[in-house]
């Protein structure tokens, strides 16, 4: 009987392999489409992807075989990195809810933020925007602008304090770890009407939680977890899950532990923003927002509780961490760059002055949008350093990818649009797209604010994204819903942080990596395992000088 049922396990195992031989050889083919070689069957060219540093691999593909790359996943799998405008306008925008998150990744956004609207897909996808919507309009955004500019002046105060204690009036800041803590205050506040006091509190437990949680999870990956996350896609779901929540892994402790301590505030702060709805005290944080929007008598457009706690996990990562990243991105090629620092704090004086000649003491919405300069300074950073920057995608049916320009195949036939079969795997180029020289001119690769001032310095292809023509808000339907927010609240930052201090490199500053752990983080060469670092050196900005009068 053992021989009979060993024969069969065998024979089901020959068969599914033989199934899967079919339908890869039988289903549409993009072999034609150049790609650079890959050397392992197993891994393909994954481990060049994934372990070099963000967008690195984009840049030296994009520019051999153009804004359409085949790359190799494993066991011959060929996979699609995009980085043309109208392939990209038509998979986020055009048929966003077409092309959805891979079973993998969105196990991956499982295990950091829960069952959310980053999570969700299709239907429930739609069902989460519609609730969160109410949170994340341009009004709201603009109200928060005085709370996100006190956090920036209470980040200031403390650096204040930290070179008031010094003999030559400046001091090495770890931008990153204070970054973090103070956008996680901002976010507290806008979002929850909550007082994290992260800055505050170096024992902060969310704080400490957050803190390099993506570089100690998804940073210097191995081949091993690289073939780990390949899998995945072919583990049943249920077992998946399971494995995710407690299969023991040292890197996935960090995850569970900051999982359990914000899914435990979010129940707390749920339960208090419940009672204040009850008891018509209607406040306009994110949160109150958002519960008072799930309180609709339809079932069908609430969220689960589940689902509810998980919305505040997306808030507080993508609030915090993301917008941190950016600052730290912008310090780094303002100190890079000190007439452009200069300038910068020039202009943001000249807008200081005028807010006193009316009387007023705080910056607007409206006085941020009258500093062209920080615009082409925030919109430059974002560009270049796209934080999210790689996203990817799978086609639920068989569809045909329109490209903005003809590509030579292997046939040497040109086309102009790439017909995939159902369940095409792609990673949209973030990086790549952000540095396309046909969109963002021949200088593509270098810091250059000056573009966003030129009337010719971008060149709009084709429509794409929510903000400056960039992908790195995404899109469509999977638009980063908080940008607003995260606009405002970097220009906040900026402008508080320009107008008081003058940064400057340090030699750790001149070997900062960009790190790929999902996200991209600042980290110090030779020093990936301290996770997020970025040593700047900070002293106070004089204002004797009349050119910044």
């Amino acid at each position: 009987m053992d021989s009979i049922s060993s024969f069969a396990a065998i024979g089901l195992i020959i068969l599914l392999v033989l199934v899967g031989i079919y339908r890869r050889y039988t289903r549409i083919s993009i072999a034609y489409i150049p790609g650079p070689p890959s050397d392992s069957f197993l891994l393909g060219n994954l481990p060049e992807y994934f372990q070099s540093q963000a967008g690195e691999a984009d840049f030296k593909w994009q520019e051999v075989y153009g804004d359409v790359v085949r790359i190799k996943a494993s066991f011959g799998e060929d996979r699609l990195l995009i980085s043309d405008p109208k392939a990209l306008q038509y998979i986020h925008q055009t048929s966003g809810y077409r092309w959805f998150k891979p079973k993998e990744r969105r196990e991956l956004s499982r295990l950091v933020s829960g069952r959310g609207i980053l999570w969700a897909y299709g239907d429930d996808h739609k069902r989460h925007r519609k609730v969160m919507l109410p949170g994340f309009g341009g009004p709201e955004a603009k109200s928060f602008v005085p709370l996100f500019s006190a956090c920036a002046a209470r980040l200031a105060s403390k650096w204040m304090d930290l070179i008031a204690d010094t003999k030559d009036q400046s001091t090495i800041v770890n931008i990153p770890h204070w970054a973090s803590r103070a956008t996680l205050d901002a976010i507290g506040e806008a979002a929850f009407d909550y007082q994290f006091g992260a800055m505050d509190n170096a024992d902060n437990a969310l704080g400490n939680a957050y803190a390099n949680l993506f570089p100690d999870t998804f940073g210097s990956l191995s081949k091993g977890d690289i073939f780990k996350q390949t899998i995945m896609a072919h583990i049943p779901d249920r077992l998946l899950v399971w494995l995710g929540d407690y299969m023991p892994n040292k890197k996935m402790d960090h995850v569970r532990h900051t999982a359990r301590l914000a899914t435990s505030v979010a129940k707390d702060l749920v339960d208090m923003k419940s009672e204040e709805l009850l008891q018509g005290k209607g406040r306009r944080d994110v949160m109150s927002l958002l519960v008072k929007a799930n309180a609709s008598e339809n079932t069908k457009t609430q969220l689960t509780l589940e689902e509810l706690l998980a919305q505040m996990r997306v808030i507080i990562m993508a609030g915090h961490e993301t917008t941190a990243n950016t600052l730290s991105w912008a310090l780094l090629e303002l100190s890079r760059h000190p007439e452009m620092q200069v300038r910068l704090r020039q202009e943001i004086r000249q807008m200081e002055r005028t807010l006193r000649e009316r009387g007023d003491s705080e910056f607007t919405t409206a006085d941020f949008d009258s500093m062209p300069y920080l615009g082409a300074i925030l919109k430059e950073t974002l560009r270049v350093h796209p934080v999210a920057y790689t996203v990817y995608r799978e086609t639920s049916n068989d569809d045909v990818i329109p490209l903005s320009k003809p590509i030579r195949t292997l046939n040497g036939d040109m086309i102009t649009e790439i017909p995939v079969p159902a369940g095409q795997k792609i990673l949209s180029s973030i990086s790549g797209y952000n540095r396309n020289k046909e969109t963002f001119g021949p200088d593509a690769h270098t810091f250059n604010p000056e573009r966003w001032l030129e009337p010719a310095g971008i060149r709009k292809i084709v429509p794409l994204g929510v903000y400056g023509n960039l992908m790195t808000f995404l899109g469509g339907v999977h638009a980063c819903i908080g940008w607003r927010f995260a606009v405002q609240e970097l220009q906040s930052f900026l402008v508080e942080l320009i107008n008081n201090f003058e940064f400057t490199l340090t030699d750790d500053a001149k070997k900062i990596r960009r790190e790929a752990c999902l996200v991209m983080v600042p980290t110090v060469e030779g020093e990936v395992d301290k996770g997020a670092q970025l040593p700047l050196r900070v002293s106070i900005a004089s204002r004797d000088d009349d050119n910044y009068c």
